[in-house]
């Protein structure tokens, strides 16, 4: 057998809200040896991979379905009920234990015990496991915004526009109330990791202190040093995520169903995770939020840059989903001799800036060992990924008198990454394919680089999540806003961070902007405001970013601010086209609303003619002040006509010189999403017992993990499989009884639906269990 890394960390993943098939297969299941040894609870390192050279991986039919049990479970039900009510419910189940009861957020409750009880609780609309959530991370960020310009604007009541009066809650790792920029705003908050009421970052915790909480609240409201989008409004702090920036669905429930009660005006949620869900308990009390008046504002996530990456509850409907894009930043490129391109080079995080002034010689430096840095003094060092950090790599070049260090990837595509500790040269990363190039231009010829700065901004991050959200399509981020190298507040200092955690906040505090100007507006006014004036930002090339990529663009305030215009909703989704439809018609409604003081004319800009597509709108029409008009858009559509599966664009509504785009997106047929994703592998809370996680997206009509030996890839068995499975989150727990022998595997799991089937397959090991 291979050797195999042993690991004790899961994959965070996310809830599905329907209620999963628990069931497991194993009586027909023969493994290729004796019986299994006994088996710890401590498991590999198991990387998931979408793309694998193991193509030739084959298993027989799943075998016949089975049922079993177990764990902490999210039960929703039709209305809200008393405690005591639940209690008299769960009475004929003794081995239920009522753990929470939600008050606003979501009707329902939390529970733990058997499987088989939980599926017996009567009443209940859905039952579903409690899984982890982790914080999403990885001025002129401000100024971009027109978070300064908007300081000349004031309210009804003479006030600068600085969210004085304005309540945000923050739901993360806590809020350093102590830091000199943040404790005038702070206005109290709930501890529900620890129960109390101390949000306080987690400290001196060795691998577990939190700097994430304080860092979001440092772009929404700081006011000292550093000044947050909106340095007046207060915050609230919801520690839903402890030691390691970790916490559940359960905590991050029981802070929503807070924050409502505490009435804040708007929400910031900067985390989640890559599961791209529509209906999870946390994006349905989201939702619920919304309708009790908080504007809510979510991270999309960071698993981009390919579409189907937006993670809950980056994909709640009524939430204001948030991608990152990049603030001006003056971006390095090297001219190589012996390269035609110049090469665009990504800092690492903690490093310092690129000051070169003149031409340099470049070396490879292999992986970034001492022994093959020798040669690096007064150079710069190529350097390929993997077996080492990227600090570790970087120290042992500078400790050789490199003057520069860049980092090229092991794999397809880019990556960003951080430096654990501060360095006085700087380290930047570039693609595999451009290190390649670049180490053979330095194997060929003595290769010399010259250093040009550029001005960039307005570009979506790599790392930002795209959309669509499965099942209901719909357009997702519905803005973008900066999020890399963003300097905020932290426990003791400050610091630089990117994310789509960051970009969240700007969002957060612009909310708090317009509500303060307009404090009659509804959170789904605001959420128009912002998508109605953002800005459509565009590629290297110039080319536009679809709408399920930056939503209606990057954000305004200060036009959002004075819009006398609002159309609702924001962005328009037609559904999913069938090819057995032929013509097919689809018809929506928005409304216009005229906030001004005289009427308005408005008038579509017809849209660019495509094959196959014909639009029915209204030519113009007229809006008295302070009224509204709702009109009519149809779609009528030839399915047959298209080739590609997802299709969007933006309708423009003409104001005076007032130019809104208005995104929409419709899918034909069933699109090309990931059938199966977010899969992790881990020891489960009895000694030897193992659970994985899954989800769904649209169900399957076969799922399974089938076992292969990863020497000569000959089938072994199945792990588990199941038929017709519901959509959504999927888990599952695993006896010692159940398991393979103690060794290394590889395992596919896969899923299929509508005749399409996706894989992910990954390395594990199952050591003996210690004597």
């Amino acid at each position: 057998m291979r050797n195999f890394v042993y690991i004790t960390v899961l994959t965070i993943l996310l809830l599905a809200t329907v209620t999963p098939t628990w069931t497991n297969a194993k009586e027909d299941v023969t493994w290729g040896s004796d019986q299994p040894e006994s088996i710890t609870s401590r498991l590999a390192d198991s990387k998931v991979t979408k793309d694998t050279p193991t193509q030739n991986l084959h298993h027989p039919q799943i075998p016949a379905e089975d049922k079993q049990v177990n764990k902490v479970a999210i039960v929703l039900t039709d209305e809200f009920q008393t405690e005591a009510n639940i209690k008299k419910q769960l009475a004929q189940l003794p081995n239920i234990k009522l753990r929470r009861v939600f008050k606003y957020a979501l009707p329902g409750y939390s529970v733990e015990g058997p499987l088989h009880e939980l599926e017996r609780i009567q009443g209940a609309k859905q039952v579903s496991p409690v899984q982890s959530y982790k914080a999403e991370a990885t001025a002129t960020n401000i100024e971009l915004i027109g978070g300064e310009r908007v300081r000349g604007i004031f309210d009804a009541n003479g006030q600068r526009l600085s969210g004085k009066g304005i309540k945000i809650g923050v739901i993360d790792t806590g809020i350093d109330y102590d830091h000199p920029d943040l404790h005038r705003n702070y206005g109290g908050g709930h501890d529900l990791v620890d129960g109390d009421k101390d949000p306080m970052e987690t400290k001196g915790t060795i691998g577990g202190s939190t700097l994430h909480g304080t860092h979001v609240a440092g772009i929404i409201a700081a006011n000292g040093r550093i000044t947050g989008v909106a340095p007046d409004a207060k915050l609230i702090a919801y520690r839903a995520l402890g030691p390691g920036g970790m916490g559940t669905t359960e905590q991050v429930l029981a802070a929503i169903d807070q924050a409502i009660k505490d009435k804040v005006d708007v929400l910031n949620l900067s985390l989640g995770n890559d599961i791209n869900g529509p209906d999870l308990p946390i994006s349905l009390a989201i939702n619920k939020a919304v309708e009790h008046g908080i504007t809510a504002v979510t991270s999309s996530g960071n698993s981009g840059p390919n579409k189907w990456t937006v993670g809950s509850p980056g994909t709640a409907t009524k939430a204001i989903s948030v991608g990152a894009s990049t603030p001006p930043l003056l971006v390095p490129y090297l001219s190589v001799t012996g390269l035609t391109d110049k090469i665009r080079l990504e800092p690492l995080m903690g490093s310092e800036g690129w000051k070169l002034d003149r031409s340099i010689e470049i070396v490879d430096g292999g992986i970034g060992r001492k022994s093959q840095v020798k040669g690096a003094e007064g150079k710069l060092v190529l350097i390929k990924r993997g077996e080492l950090t990227f600090t570790e790599k970087a120290k042992n070049a500078a400790k050789a008198g490199a003057r520069g260090v860049i980092i090229f990837n092991n794999t397809k595509g880019g990556f960003l990454g951080n430096l654990e500790e501060p360095l006085d040269i700087p380290v930047a990363s570039i693609t595999m394919q451009e290190g390649e190039k670049l180490k053979k231009a330095i194997k060929e010829a003595k290769g010399f680089a010259r250093k040009d700065l550029v001005e960039e901004k307005d570009l979506l991050a790599d790392f930002s999540s795209r959309g669509p959200v499965t099942n209901t399509w719909e357009i997702k981020p519905d803005v973008v806003a900066p999020g890399v190298a963003i300097n905020s507040t932290i426990p003791g200092g400050y610091l630089a961070l990117q994310g789509t955690s960051m970009a969240a906040p700007h969002v957060a505090g612009a909310s708090a902007l317009i509500k303060q100007a307009h404090p009659d507006w509804s959170p789904e006014q605001i959420k128009a405001a912002l998508m109605n004036t953002s800005l459509p930002i565009k590629n290297r090339e110039g080319i536009g970013y679809h709408t399920y990529e930056q939503g209606a663009g990057r954000i305004q305030v200060e036009k959002a601010v004075n819009t006398e215009s609002l159309v609702l909703p924001a962005s328009l989704q037609f559904g999913k086209f069938r090819l057995a439809d032929r013509l097919h018609r689809h018809t929506t409604v928005i409304e216009v609303q005229n906030h001004g003081a005289k009427t308005k004319k408005y008038s579509f800009t017809l849209p660019k003619r495509e094959e196959g597509i014909e639009w029915e709108m209204p030519m113009s029409f007229e809006v008295a002040p302070g009224k509204k008009k709702k009109v009519e858009i149809s779609m009528i559509v030839d399915p047959s006509a298209f080739k590609g599966k997802i299709h969007d664009g933006y309708l423009t509504l003409n104001e005076a010189s007032n130019k809104i785009s208005i995104p929409y997106l419709y899918v034909l047929e069933e699109p090309d999403y990931p059938r199966v994703m977010g899969f992790a592998l881990a020891p489960a809370d009895k000694p030897g017992h193992l659970r994985y996680e899954v989800y769904l997206p649209g169900g399957a009509d076969e799922f399974g993990i089938a076992l292969f030996d990863p020497d000569d890839y000959r089938f072994i068995g199945f792990l588990d499989s199941k038929r017709k499975v519901k959509k959504g989150m999927l888990e599952q727990e695993l006896k010692p009884e159940d398991l393979p022998p103690p060794g290394g595997y590889i395992a596919k799991v896969f899923a299929k639906k509508a005749g399409q089937e996706d894989r992910i397959d990954i390395q594990f090991f199952i050591p003996p269990r210690p004597e």
